[in-house]
């Protein structure tokens, strides 16, 4: 779960800032703004308050730095967003742009404990019944 002090929104940024660090190394305020869809200002606000609260380093025409307690936060959400697509992808049979759309919302209510045994469901279903797993899919498909 997160902590309380951190909203689901401020959640959102993070793993934003995370994912934009790991695929481009840089992260501006306007590729935040596009990716989010929302305006430069609502980001530099939203930027200041994780700043207040040492998630982020950040200073206005500055780089943007995720910080130890950030990170940690944006990798936990970030996983969480991976192994919802790829649960809902592979063993639900949800078409990828649907599953991801559902995992942007699922990741920040989700407790650890659900997604450890998604987890562990989705291994033990592809390792013990892929004949099942397999119908199941080709019968989503045909839909």
């Amino acid at each position: 779960m997160r902590p309380l002090d951190v909203t689901k929104r401020e959640e959102e940024y993070l793993e934003t800032i995370y994912i934009l660090h790991k695929n481009k190394g840089v992260i501006r305020v306007k590729d935040i703004a596009r990716i989010m869809n929302v305006k430069p200002p609502s980001v530099v606000d939203a930027l200041k308050k994780l700043a207040e609260k040492g998630l982020i380093e950040y200073e206005k025409y500055d780089r943007i730095l995720l910080t130890d307690e950030g990170r940690k936060i944006a990798e936990k959400t970030y996983s969480k967003h991976v192994l919802l697509t790829q649960f809902f992808v592979d063993i639900l049979g949800i078409p990828p742009e649907i599953a991801e759309q559902d995992a942007c919302q699922f990741e920040h209510y989700v407790h650890e404990i659900t997604v450890q045994r998604m987890k562990e469901f989705a291994s033990f279903i592809q390792e013990n019944c892929s004949y099942v797993l397999k119908n199941f899919l080709k019968e989503k498909l045909e839909e």
